[in-house]
């Protein structure tokens, strides 16, 4: 696969064309376009560079790859606005660039935090309202409270360790780490989710969005919560079900939340961004002059390698599907690797499989 001719259908850094042009890559700069008109312009090029405001859906993809198109790019962590399945059918391959902007990610996380327990957002708003009420903004302090990460990745652990240096316990959950391997780097203690639940004072999530996380964390599961526990997004929407949450709010089983990422986006309800115990930011979490250069570099660069016979920040499952090797064993390989995390994230779903005989 040799990219010669590569779209930018988002705004992004202009370090990202600099880099590609510098390697022998035509660009073409075409952002904000239809649908109609990425079909046009999709099966031109080799490949395809998105932020998150375009969604490169089934129908694109099978358009692109009815041309050119052979590679798409995210710059940034989630592939959500990505059909991966679709693209991974039509040998279309799919980077992103997950270390990028988690830095950014886990101060946000980190800032939320302490701005709920200190209700500093609140408190700014009375002070521009000409008030002088410090009575009404009673804090608590962070330190010896029980934090609980959900997804010991590269976020998570930043925001571990940032806060474990403000004196909070740090319990975790992550079915893909092992507790000697994390225990002995990091310092967490990795409990499942049902002894998770009624030890921690807050919860904050860096899991992916799947079938198996999504409404992770939702009415019944927040029953079991400590009475009062705060509830921290900053990694995707619908993980979180919103409206048990502004329940779990209003009974005061849950004693705050903080929002940067949301089912909808803008969010059409508006019970959790509205809600007096909440802190809600606007999907800000890689906005930061430093993850931006770094998306977009990294992406260029990762571009670059590929050219050079190197594949870096391609989803697990795309690897498996597009490695020559072993094809006879891909889809058990996917299918495995799809039932151990949805195992451990209490969503088990069946698939079938048949072992061949070894040819002599």
């Amino acid at each position: 696969m040799k990219i010669t001719k590569v779209l930018i259908a988002d705004d992004i850094e202009k370090e990202c064309v600099d880099l590609l042009q510098a390697n022998g890559i035509e660009v073409t700069m075409q952002t904000k376009q239809s649908n109609d008109d990425l079909k046009v312009s999709l099966p031109a090029h080799d490949a395809v560079i998105v932020r998150s405001a375009t969604k490169i859906t089934k129908e694109l993809i099978e358009a692109g790859a009815g041309g050119r198109l052979r590679l798409i790019g995210r710059a940034g962590t989630g592939v959500d606005n990505i059909d991966v399945v679709a693209a991974t059918a039509n040998k279309v391959l799919v980077m992103n660039t997950p270390q990028a902007n988690s830095r950014s990610a886990a101060e946000l996380t980190c800032i939320l935090i302490l701005s709920l327990t200190r209700h500093v957002p609140q408190a700014d708003a009375s002070m521009k309202a000409g008030k002088w009420a410090r009575k009404d903004f009673m804090g608590e302090e962070v330190f010896g409270r029980t934090l609980a990460v959900l997804g010991l990745g590269r976020i998570g652990s930043e925001v571990a360790a940032r806060l474990q240096a403000f004196g909070m316990r740090v319990i975790g959950y992550d079915p893909m780490i092992t507790k000697e391997v994390q225990a002995a780097a990091k310092n967490i203690e990795l409990l499942s989710l049902d002894e998770i639940w009624p030890q921690a004072d807050f919860i904050t999530v860096h899991v992916p969005l799947i079938p198996a996380t999504e409404n992770l964390i939702n009415a019944e599961t927040l029953a079991k919560c400590k009475k009062g526990v705060k509830i921290i997004n900053v990694a995707r929407g619908g993980i979180v079900n919103e409206q048990d949450l502004v329940d779990a709010l209003n009974s005061g089983q849950a004693g705050g939340a903080a929002f940067d990422v949301f089912i909808e986006e803008p969010p059409k309800y508006r019970g959790l961004v509205e809600h007096p115990k909440a802190i809600c930011t606007p999907h800000l979490g890689a906005s930061t002059i430093d993850a931006q250069l770094r998306v977009a570099t990294e992406i260029a660069e990762n571009i670059v390698q590929l050219n050079n016979g190197n594949v870096l920040g391609v989803p697990s499952k795309q690897v498996i599907a597009f490695s020559h090797g072993n094809r006879a064993y891909q889809r058990i390989i996917v299918q495995l690797i799809k039932t151990k995390y949805s195992l451990f994230w209490n969503n088990i779903e069946p698939f079938e499989c048949n072992f061949l005989p070894k040819r002599r």
